[in-house]
């Protein structure tokens, strides 16, 4: 069991979906420890559903908690969280880190859908996501970041996001927001002043033959295709709630497609 230190804390979570043979996705491997506890919740059809649920507060300050997740062939799975994480400052000197780990092999479903990540003033957090996906593999995958709870001044925070589907990378991106990141992040290029930024990431096979068109979802929101099949939402809004509506109703519309 993870135990806070002056150091920070380290912890593990595991996921392992696997084709049960049945037409269900069984999970023989569901380990978590410390702050990450995993939970497996009703599963609809044959997708597998479990839950993270944050058992302490964080990440503080020198802690460093690390999520991997693997869909194997033919397997479906969708991932989500009982509530917001919030990055908040703590004893230990240095950043946090929050490290996401996914891997889908060919014929099988991800949908990796957390709630809001929120920058809490003072706190010091570089979240980084990585996501490899056979040749046949699909993808939703949607981060969202507050920059602050209500009334106060967001805390520094870095996320990286890299996607590849079949070793070659589709997409490979990198944000720095609040005190101490380059400048211009708050300007009329980045942020222009919103509070709240998300993604939502689509793979699906199809979309190598029939990219999607590229344009405007609504203010606040675009959609791109990228290189190979795969496309990219992104939206800022002023707060959690409208970012929510815009990638949702962005996903409703890629579906439909």
């Amino acid at each position: 069991m993870s135990v806070r230190t002056g150091a920070g804390v380290r912890s593990l979570a595991r996921i392992v979906a696997r084709d049960d043979g049945r037409g269900g996705t069984s999970l023989p491997v569901l380990e978590s420890d410390g702050p990450l506890a995993l939970r497996r919740t009703r599963a609809a059809g044959s997708e597998a559903r479990v839950m993270l649920v944050g058992a302490m507060s964080g990440p503080l300050g020198g802690d460093h908690f690390t999520v991997q997740g693997r869909v194997e062939e033919g397997a479906r799975l969708s991932v989500g969280s009982a509530a917001a994480t919030i990055a908040l400052p703590g004893q230990a000197k240095g950043e946090a880190r929050y490290d996401v780990r996914l891997d889908v092999a060919d014929h099988g479903e991800l949908h990796w859908l957390p709630e809001q990540l929120i920058s809490a003033q003072g706190s010091d957090l570089y979240v980084t996501t990585r996501v490899e996906l056979a040749p046949t593999a699909r993808l939703v995958l949607r981060e969202e970041q507050v920059l602050g709870r209500v009334g106060e001044e967001p805390g520094r925070l870095t996320s990286r996001l890299t996607v590849r589907v079949a070793g070659q990378a589709v997409l490979d991106q990198e944000l720095s927001c609040g005190p101490g990141a380059p400048g211009g992040w708050d300007g009329p290029a980045v942020l222009a002043g919103h509070r709240a930024v998300g993604q939502l990431v689509v793979v699906r096979p199809e979309f190598a033959a029939e990219p999607v068109t590229a344009g405007v979802l609504g203010e606040g929101a675009s959609l791109v295709p990228l290189a190979g099949p795969a496309a990219l939402v992104t939206a800022v809004a002023p707060d959690a709630l409208r970012l929510r509506r815009l990638l949702d109703e962005a996903l409703s519309s890629l579906r439909q497609t």
